[in-house]
């Protein structure tokens, strides 16, 4: 069982790091299966730039050599690539009972609720770029309102923790917070994908012997050599990982 997820790409989005993921997604081994876990594309009626559907044609082209799925997330919700190929699209994906694969909108109880604030700050956001201060994607700057922020990212957490024990699941994995992190809760491992509109960026490595989330800046060698690499976990390594990490994107 090998796998590599990423989420949040935001396909057409200007905050896009699009060379930076091109860059990856040449490292990724074909013995993989390759999972984008939702907001691939930023908006399914946006027209897009050549070279990002570029992008979503070697997401064709690499399903026709190796297993690809794309789970939905609220941005993408809907959208079918013109060049399918072989790709799966799903609501949610699990490999086997290790891990739960779910975009996490799915688990987000504040957003819905949220709308007026939501909008307020999309305005705020909008009139400091207006006034000459430097664009942001507006999930970072979300982050600068600290407590609703944090209980937006305990909120997906802990309901995803919580539909993972009572599946069965080990751990789960998801996306949607735009928020690099891995925890482990009441037995069962939380890690989430961050996004690729701001650096630094992070994908889910899964072997027979990890479940690992990891950067990307640090992917190049490692996926090359995981055709032939097998990496075996030490106790230690069980003992580190019941520490919670947070990486703050």
């Amino acid at each position: 069982m090998k796998a590599i997820i990423v989420s949040d790409l935001h396909i057409g989005s200007r905050y896009f790091l699009r060379e930076n993921f091109m860059q990856f997604l040449q490292n990724v081994p074909q013995d993989y299966e390759f999972i984008l876990n939702g907001d691939i594309i930023n908006n399914p009626y946006g027209k897009m730039k050549p070279a990002d559907r570029l992008i979503l044609d070697c997401f064709g082209e690499m399903s026709l050599q190796q297993k690809v799925v794309w789970v939905r997330g609220n941005h993408d919700n809907g959208y079918i690539p013109d060049n399918l190929g072989k790709i799966k699209i799903k609501q949610h994906h699990a490999l086997q009972k290790r891990l739960f694969v779910t975009h996490g909108d799915f688990f987000d109880e504040v957003m819905p609720r949220s709308q007026m604030f939501i909008k307020a700050f999309k305005m705020m956001h909008d009139l400091r770029v207006k006034l000459g201060a430097r664009p942001i994607h507006v999930a970072q700057y979300a982050k600068k309102w600290k407590s609703f922020y944090g209980y937006l990212l305990k909120n997906v957490m802990l309901n995803a923790v919580s539909y993972a024990a009572e599946n069965g699941f080990e751990a789960v994995t998801c996306g949607h917070t735009h928020f690099a992190q891995e925890h482990f809760i009441n037995g069962i491992r939380y890690l989430n994908t961050g996004a690729w509109t701001e650096q630094p960026t992070y994908y889910v490595r899964v072997t027979d012997n990890e479940m690992m989330l990891k950067k990307t800046a640090d992917s190049a060698e490692l996926l090359k050599s995981s055709r032939t690499e097998t990496v075996n976990m030490s106790s230690d390594h069980h003992q580190n990982s019941a520490r919670p990490v947070s990486h703050h994107s």
